[in-house]
């Protein structure tokens, strides 16, 4: 074993609500430049994990969903694309990477960092205005563009967009999620708007099981016993609450066709998301900020990697916006009369999304999604790490 720690070039960066390190695939040292074991090692040791105490102390990670995040771009070998996009949930308290789905937040960070590190041609970069950076979801097989402020030539990341669960204000990044339903699946892989899962010894529950943007499950509720305005530690304080979701995830994830066995769903962590839905109430922020009835279409509360997510993570909200503007879903018929855009209410403020879904040959299809993010260069050097055994 070295006693010097390797020295990798990488960018942490906040997109979106989240935040992680990004490496240009050609900087990776050659051996973690393909995916396996050596990849995942170092990549684990940059973020911290797994640590018991929960804190990565010893990493760049931030012991939460939202921070525990890990990115690989490089130019895209897609036709008709800039960069290829591979993203990595890294959990916190095991020895485990999930390359399952997308990170919509960090997707945010993607575009900007692709120019600063060259991997976008030059034709394409205006000195003021904004680039189109066609960005190659590499976990999931789809297309993203991205519309990155430039200003003098160089990448804006500063501006007075005000993004709730985001303390700063920054540049506004549109994104735009092109045919979001997740892989060759059906959007509703169970062939149905509303199904009914049947957790053993707990009860049935209604559910929308949708493959948009990331594969999600929702529910109502009040079925559960929820209002859908709690906020973090209402959920995550309680161990019975947590194994709840996580079971009817599991159960869930089961009915989708993602797992084979309820066990396999504790190997499949990132996906699919779960989330609870009602009818538009106010209620306070995690900031304090009033959240008036009359500004949102509906409440919106989900979990990631186990737990209450702060905000909302951004494939989920484009799964929410989907399932919205298609009649018969529980989050339509919590939302009410939507048409192209859903305002949602989650525990850090609000969220608009646009969506276009169609109806084809008796099959519901997601034309595309589109949000406005930020990001922001956090650190921009090396990240030291041990190298693996």
């Amino acid at each position: 074993m070295s006693l010097f720690q390797m020295k990798i070039p990488a960018t942490y960066m906040r997109g979106g609500t989240s935040k992680g390190v990004l490496f240009n695939l050609d900087k990776l040292p050659e051996k973690a430049q393909v995916a396996g074991e050596y990849r995942d090692a170092i990549l684990l040791r940059v973020i911290g994990s797994p640590d018991p105490y929960a804190k990565h102390t010893d990493g760049m990670g931030g012991a939460t969903s939202s921070t525990s995040k890990t990115a690989i771009i490089s130019k895209s070998n897609v036709e008709g694309h800039d960069v290829d996009y591979l993203f990595g949930q890294v959990a916190i308290d095991k020895p485990f990477i999930d390359w399952s789905g997308n990170c919509g937040n960090l997707t945010a960070a993607v575009g900007a960092f692709a120019i600063n590190q060259g991997l976008v041609n030059k034709a394409k970069i205006p000195d003021n205005g904004f680039a189109e950076v066609l960005i190659w979801q590499a976990n999931i097989g789809k297309t993203i563009i991205a519309k990155i402020p430039m200003l003098d030539g160089q990448v804006q990341e500063l501006g007075d967009f005000e993004l709730d669960g985001v303390t700063f204000p920054a540049a506004e990044v549109e994104i735009s999620f092109i045919d979001p339903s997740s892989g060759d699946e059906s959007m509703f892989p169970t062939g149905n708007l509303i199904d009914k899962i049947s957790i053993p010894g707990v009860g049935d529950f209604n559910a929308t099981c949708i493959n948009a943007g990331i594969p999600t499950i929702f529910v109502n509720a009040d079925e559960i016993g929820y209002r859908g305005t709690e906020l973090q530690e209402d959920i995550n304080s309680s161990d019975e609450a947590l194994s709840f979701f996580e079971n009817l995830r599991a159960h869930g994830a089961l009915k989708m066709g993602l797992i084979d066995e309820l066990s396999e769903a504790k190997s499949r962590q990132h996906t699919p998301k779960i989330a609870f839905v009602s009818p538009a109430n106010g209620y306070v922020s995690s900031s304090g900020k009033q959240i008036a009835q009359n500004d949102i279409d509906l409440n919106v509360r989900a979990l990631s990697m186990g737990k209450l997510h702060h905000a909302m993570m951004g494939t989920a909200a484009v799964a929410i916006a989907t399932a919205a503007v298609i009649p018969g879903t529980l989050v339509n018929l919590a939302a009410g009369d939507v048409s192209d855009s859903v305002t949602f209410g989650h525990p850090s403020g609000t969220l608009r999304v646009g969506a276009d879904a169609q109806c084809e040959q008796g099959e519901w299809r997601a034309v595309k999604a589109v949000m406005s993010r930020s990001a922001r260069t956090l650190m921009d050097g090396v990240v030291c790490v041990p190298s693996p055994k």
